[in-house]
């Protein structure tokens, strides 16, 4: 697994989204993107589609063919009054 240094990110999701998000690795064809909340994550997934028709005309068709987001780091997920063990 290589770290990804993609300069043509804030083109290609635009300049909001590329705040909250950013190209973590690329491997084997997989772009693991990271998310700094939630709603961030979820938005890129939505959109994975559309990233994957063009990320393929920026880097060649073929060159990623699946993007996998992982949302913030550390973050508690035991938080609230219910609870189930």
């Amino acid at each position: 697994v290589q770290t990804c240094a993609l300069p043509i990110w804030a083109v290609i999701v635009g300049p909001q989204l590329a705040t909250h998000t950013k190209p973590e690795a690329f491997s084997e064809g997989e772009l693991v993107v990271g998310a700094d909340s939630d709603a961030w994550a979820a938005q890129i997934r939505l959109m994975a589609p559309q990233l994957l028709k063009r990320l393929a005309e920026e880097l060649g068709h073929g060159t990623i063919h699946r993007i996998r987001v992982r949302g913030p780091a550390g973050q508690n997920r035991r938080s609230g009054r219910l609870r189930a063990r």
